[in-house]
C-alpha cells in the first residue's frame, strides 16, 4: 500500500519496529520505532519522558516526509 500511495504522488513514512519487513515490502522512508506492543511510546517511562520520546519519533517522521529519497532510506537517530 505504501508504494501505491507514493506512486500517486504522496510521500509516505513507514514507522515500524521490524525494519527488515519494511524493506521487504518496499517502503522508501522508514523510521524505526520502539517495540511491537508500543510503537510510539514506552509505558515504563514517566509521562514527561514518554511524551518527549513520542515527540522525537513524530518529528523524525515529519523530517523524513520532507526528505527527497531515491532508494529505500532508514531514518535512524
Amino acid at each position: 500500500m505504501v508504494k501505491e500511495i507514493e506512486r500517486a504522488g504522496l510521500p509516505v513514512v513507514h514507522m515500524c519496529t521490524v525494519v527488515p519487513i519494511s524493506l521487504t515490502v518496499g517502503a522508501n522512508r522508514i523510521v524505526p520505532t520502539i517495540a511491537i506492543p508500543h510503537l510510539l511510546g514506552n509505558p515504563a517511562l514517566d509521562p514527561k519522558d514518554e511524551k518527549n520520546l513520542r515527540r522525537k519519533l513524530v518529528e523524525k517522521a515529519l523530517k523524513a516526509l520532507q526528505t527527497e529519497v531515491e532508494d529505500q532510506t532508514v531514518f535512524e537517530d
